[in-house]
């Protein structure tokens, strides 16, 4: 049975989640981190996508990102063919470094666009033993550079779109949405189209 094609929008955000295969490990050393970004940054520099929350853990990463001008599944294809190349090589590595194909599901109103990206944020901190006791101490999630107030290092990675999502009584601002990925899931916020 053929596999359905998936939707592209290239106005919304979709949130990816890449997993390893049998979970295991696809991020192994700082190395391997450092990697992957540099692999966002070479697919960014072929076909133009903005991301808005990141969070890369040991055995799968997420992302919250739009591709506006090519499907996303031509950006998703190249960023993992080229950090699994780099994984094979690196590690001698053989068979399947992924464990099927990506999660991909659309965020298309300011609430599931805040929410998936509280979500993706609170990862480190959801895990059974947490990895780290605050969001902001994990390094390889976006919300670190939320809190750091520092301007994006990545051309790729707008800092300013959720926190300007943000609902009353949250200000409109990297605290206003320090204090929004801080609070329990699913808290009340007004849903808004982003059309």
């Amino acid at each position: 049975m053929a596999r359905k094609n998936r939707i592209w929008n290239p106005r919304y955000f979709d949130h990816v989640i890449m997993r390893g295969n049998n979970r295991q490990d696809i991020f192994r050393t700082k190395a391997d981190f450092d990697e992957f970004f540099r692999v966002l940054h070479y697919a960014y520099m072929k076909y133009p996508f903005q991301i808005v929350a990141y969070c890369i853990m040991t055995n799968h990463y997420h992302l919250l990102i739009r591709s506006p001008e090519v499907p996303l599944g031509k950006i998703m294809a190249l960023i993992n063919r080229r950090y699994s190349d780099y994984f094979n090589k690196r590690y001698s590595y053989s068979g399947y470094l992924y464990g099927g194909r990506y999660f991909a599901k659309v965020a298309a109103s300011t609430h599931s666009l805040l929410e998936v990206s509280r979500y993706i944020h609170q990862n480190p901190i959801e895990t059974k033993i947490p990895m780290v006791s605050k969001m902001e101490e994990y390094p390889y999630s976006s919300f670190a550079l939320y809190h750091s107030k520092k301007p994006s290092p990545y051309a790729f990675l707008d800092l300013e779109l959720l926190p300007s999502h943000l609902p009353p009584p949250y200000s409109k601002c990297n605290k206003g949405y320090h204090i929004f990925c801080n609070e329990k899931k699913d808290a009340a916020i007004h849903v808004t189209s982003l059309d």
